[in-house]
């Protein structure tokens, strides 16, 4: 059944990952459903926590932003139309999760690396880093961002025990210049978030002493 033709294209939330360096886009994950609800929280980053009282304004950083959602994958619709779907009929959703876990994991290639610069004996290896995760919730909302947890709820299984629906807990912890430092692109992308969100704040019309009841302070 086709869509109505004047109805609104639906977004996709998602995550996009980049290479710190470049820049290159090196993968897009897209949401098959957005969360009917995401949560955030934030910790706020005070210069001198119950000290010196000429401090009490101060602040140290940017809150520390966590997000928190749950998504759902289901391989219903594509098992409709397997002459579509080849991949989703042989693997389930493994693709899906694996592109996701992914994120969790140093590079295979990188792993070996490390192994064999230990094996001709390097003594000071560099951790390895990860590409840039940004998390994308339309265009008003795409911050840099590390998961911090992730669970996987596997609910259904084909006859060959690949998963074909499933359950993913997420949380991301935003990241700001003060994890990434300025010149990162990572720490760039923070600002345009920052700026961004302050650009809002600025299109609400402030409120008036008198509509809280005070006449002056």
């Amino acid at each position: 059944m086709s869509a109505f033709p004047n109805s609104p294209r639906l977004l996709k939330g998602g995550i996009v990952l980049l290479d710190p360096d470049s820049g290159k886009v090196l993968r897009i994950i897209s949401l098959q459903y957005n969360p009917d609800t995401l949560s955030r929280s934030f910790q706020v980053q005070a210069f001198n926590d119950g000290g010196d009282r000429s401090e009490a304004l101060r602040l140290k950083s940017s809150p520390i932003e966590t997000i928190r959602m749950e998504a759902e994958i289901d391989a219903a619709d594509q098992l409709e139309f397997p002459d579509q779907h080849s991949n989703i009929v042989n693997n389930g959703i493994h693709g899906q999760l694996a592109a996701l876990e992914s994120m969790l994991y140093p590079s295979s290639e990188a792993l070996q690396g490390n192994y064999e610069q230990a094996g001709r004996g390097v003594l000071e290896i560099m951790p390895m880093e990860a590409p840039l995760s940004l998390f994308v919730w339309s265009k008003q909302r795409a911050v840099p961002v590390r998961v911090s947890e992730f669970s996987v709820t596997e609910e259904a299984f084909d006859p060959s025990l690949n998963p074909i629906r499933a359950r993913i807990s997420l949380s991301l912890r935003v990241l700001s210049v003060n994890d990434l430092g300025f010149d990162h692109r990572g720490g760039s992308l923070f600002m345009s978030y920052l700026k961004n969100k302050e650009a809002l704040a600025g299109t609400v019309d402030s409120a008036t002493l008198n509509s809280l009841g005070l006449e002056g302070l």
